[in-house]
């Protein structure tokens, strides 16, 4: 990956990215596709799409949606980077270590878009793709959106009962909703007979509060325009920029009929399908998800989510866990 400057300050000074591994990658693995054909698994062709829709995932996160350990996920993770499907950079940190964070490499770009029947430059993907997700501004907000959904996704995997049908990326619902709303990611999670359909909006604490106030004419708006009404989740920083929203949201969320609850990093560390949700709305008590869709009994899914003939593979919507058929090897 070419070197980028470090800013000196603001957005990006965190992070200096630097190539995940030194190992040498085969350069014909970067414009044949067809040699992987035989190494590739179901769980590999996932993942790759996976990158395409949510830009950039951890060793921990890929870990905990489609491996058994850390250490397997690691393993994988080598051998496709080594096959130029994967890259990487490992952020560099103030204190401690960062995990690795995987993008969409070239030949995993060249191989998601010939399972759609495109160039690689349709997917808009370039060859300093990994560089700008490094540096961009957003990086640690996209990775906490991440960091939710797939706790949402993996807790999943041990409860028979719980099922993330649905995770759509900030571009996903951009495409559908666009001129309405442009949320952080839309999802719909199940617990046995209950449904909570519902976009996120991920507060880092860096816009005002009126910005985020600014935000939810667009919803009631989407509401009535589409006769469908998911549940707003804000996740925010801290408990005390969440006590700050709340007294500034619940009057106008009231006033437009919205069904939103909130919560912080402070509690929905590893968890955040447990009782740390709050609704806005005088004396409410923290929750779980599961008992925001019971209290909620107007909730209804998002409208625009059924496949249509302008839809590819690329924006048919990604499973949020891997094929459970896995090819000998995986």
């Amino acid at each position: 990956m070419p070197s980028l400057p470090r800013p000196a300050f603001g957005p990006g000074s965190r992070y200096t990215a630097r190539a995940a591994t030194s190992r040498p990658r085969p350069n014909q693995h970067r414009t044949n596709i067809a040699v992987l054909s035989h190494i590739l698994t179901d769980r590999d062709l996932w993942l790759a799409r996976m990158l395409h829709e949510h830009r950039v995932l951890t060793t921990h996160q890929v870990a905990r949606l489609a491996y058994n350990s850390p250490r397997s996920a690691q393993r994988r993770l080598r051998t496709l980077h080594q096959h130029a499907v994967l890259d990487s950079f490992r952020p560099l940190t103030t204190t401690g270590s960062a995990p690795e964070h995987y993008t969409l490499g070239p030949a995993g770009a060249a191989l998601i878009a010939a399972h759609a029947g495109l160039e690689t430059a349709s997917l808009g993907w370039r060859p300093s793709h990994t560089g700008r997700i490094a540096y961009s501004p957003s990086l640690g907000h996209d990775l906490g959106v991440n960091d939710l959904l797939t706790h949402l996704a993996a807790h999943t995997r041990a409860t028979p009962a719980a099922r993330l049908s649905l995770w759509l990326s900030e571009r996903s619902a951009a495409r559908r909703w666009g001129d309405l709303i442009r949320p952080d990611a839309y999802a719909h999670w199940h617990d046995g007979d209950h449904m909570l359909p519902f976009f996120l909006e991920y507060d880092t604490g860096s816009q005002p509060l009126a910005r985020v106030e600014a935000k939810l004419p667009g919803y009631a708006a989407f509401a009535t325009a589409t006769n469908t009404r998911p549940a707003l989740l804000i996740h925010t920083c801290t408990q005390s920029r969440d006590r700050a929203l709340r007294r500034r949201l619940a009057d106008p969320a009231h006033e437009l009929g919205l069904y939103v609850a909130t919560t912080s990093a402070d509690f929905t560390t590893t968890n955040p399908w447990g009782p740390w949700w709050v609704p806005l709305q005088p004396g409410a008590q923290r929750t779980a998800l599961t008992d925001l869709a019971t209290q909620w009994c107007g909730l209804s899914p998002a409208s625009g989510l059924e496949p249509s003939d302008a839809d590819t593979t690329l924006t048919i919507p990604v499973p949020p866990l891997p094929p459970t058929h896995r090819k000998a090897g995986s």
